[in-house]
């Protein structure tokens, strides 16, 4: 299966202009044959909003106009797209992705994981723990940017049943996450992974680029560079995420990084603060 991730500079409180690049980008993908399509965090919407009333009036609730039109090009291109946006609930907004198949809007995951940086000052903290959703094509999974510093995240959506790790981000300049985190996530968790960063400037802050779609064995097959707007593409098995055991020499050196869990001994992973 071909998939995409757009890699596109983003206006800040600009959101009839972003989708119009995310309806273009999309069809550009699709035309090429992907069936997956991944955008940045926040790509609707901006980032670095100074407050949550600034933000509000380029937050939707989903379904809302932007998603009912990202699905109608969805259905009318075959393909599925998973996109970065500000998701408003009542007097809540949630940095969210959405996942808009030809079927329909299967719904949206809600970023756990809040940093201090951006719109996330402002956000409310997610609490849609880890879904997996069962697209056309293949199960995802999503962590959006900071989340994917937990590595729990990436397992829980492995555990789940997922075969793809979609990382929607917006990977400051400086920041260390593009250089390691997207091939352990994929490596520790025989997922793959499409992380999906923007570029170019916004109130002062640069971003990084660096958008990669790796393999379940954690291989680079295509990595974007620092500044340009592009669309990467590469081939994934989704299927092949499945088969857990890993054999370099039969009977001598094999392993599955699933089956040889020990959980009762991860106890200090949800026990209360305080307790030995």
């Amino acid at each position: 299966m071909q998939v995409a991730a757009v890699q596109m500079d983003i206006e800040i409180l600009a959101k009839e202009r972003n989708l119009e690049k995310v309806l273009t980008h999309l069809e550009s993908a699709a035309h090429a044959g992907a069936k997956l399509v991944v955008f940045p965090e926040c790509a609707l919407s901006g980032y670095c909003f100074t407050s949550r009333e600034e933000a509000r009036p380029v937050s939707e609730e989903v379904p809302g106009p932007s998603t009912e039109k990202l699905l109608a090009a969805a259905r009318a291109l075959d393909c599925t797209a998973v996109l970065g946006l500000l998701e408003r609930v009542g007097g809540q907004i949630f940095n969210s992705a959405a996942v808009v198949t030809p079927q329909g809007i299967l719904g949206t995951y809600r970023k756990l994981h809040l940093p201090g940086v951006g719109f996330d000052w402002h956000a409310t903290p997610g609490d849609t723990p880890f879904p997996v959703f069962a697209t056309p094509h293949a199960k995802i999974g999503i962590s959006i940017c900071y989340d994917c510093s937990f590595p729990e995240s990436g397992r829980v959506l492995k555990l789940k049943g997922a075969q793809i790790l979609i990382i929607p981000t917006n990977w400051p300049l400086g920041s260390d996450s593009c250089e390691h985190t997207p091939s352990v996530r994929a490596t520790e968790n025989h997922l793959h992974v499409i992380a999906c960063d923007r570029v170019g400037e916004e109130r002062g802050v640069r971003f990084a680029g660096r958008s990669q779609i790796i393999d379940f064995t954690g291989k680079k097959l295509a990595e974007a560079g620092e500044t340009e707007e592009t669309i990467l593409y590469g081939e994934l098995d989704p299927s092949a995420a499945d088969s857990n055991r890993v054999i370099r020499q039969p009977g001598k050196w094999e392993f599955d990084r699933i089956a040889a869990r020990r959980p009762e001994m991860y106890s200090a992973l949800t026990d209360p603060p305080g307790k030995s």
